[in-house]
């Protein structure tokens, strides 16, 4: 069975910086996209970055500039480093992969459990 487990979230002060962690484990022969979601209180959950199976990564505008998104194949993980932290970045994220079990499958998402970023001003 297929889980992500998310670390590094937390209360940090307005300009300050985090890393998000999220390992994939389980039954995998290859994942294609990883990703960070977020949702705030009351507002839809939004797509914050996305990083390609050969590493290119992709932002959303409100976060251009200021998070980095990596992954380590061998490690099956995604790292997601937010720099200059805005209050309004506060929400809960959420790391994602599109994993294919096994050669010659569909691959589908499988969602980390969210890991909650709080940013005081």
């Amino acid at each position: 069975q297929v889980q992500l487990v998310e670390s590094g979230g937390g209360l940090v002060q307005a300009g300050g910086s985090l890393r998000l962690s999220c390992a994939v484990s389980g039954s995998i022969f290859s994942i294609n996209d990883m990703g960070w979601y977020r949702q705030a209180p009351g507002k839809q959950r939004e797509l914050v970055a996305v990083i390609t199976s050969g590493g290119s990564p992709h932002y959303a505008d409100s976060v251009k500039g200021r998070f980095t998104i990596s992954r380590d194949n061998a490690k099956n993980t995604v790292y997601l480093q937010m720099n200059s932290l805005k209050p309004e970045d506060t929400a809960i994220y959420y790391c994602y992969a599109d994993v294919k079990p096994y050669r010659g499958s569909y691959s589908y998402t499988k969602w980390g459990q969210g890991t909650q970023v709080t940013v005081s001003s």
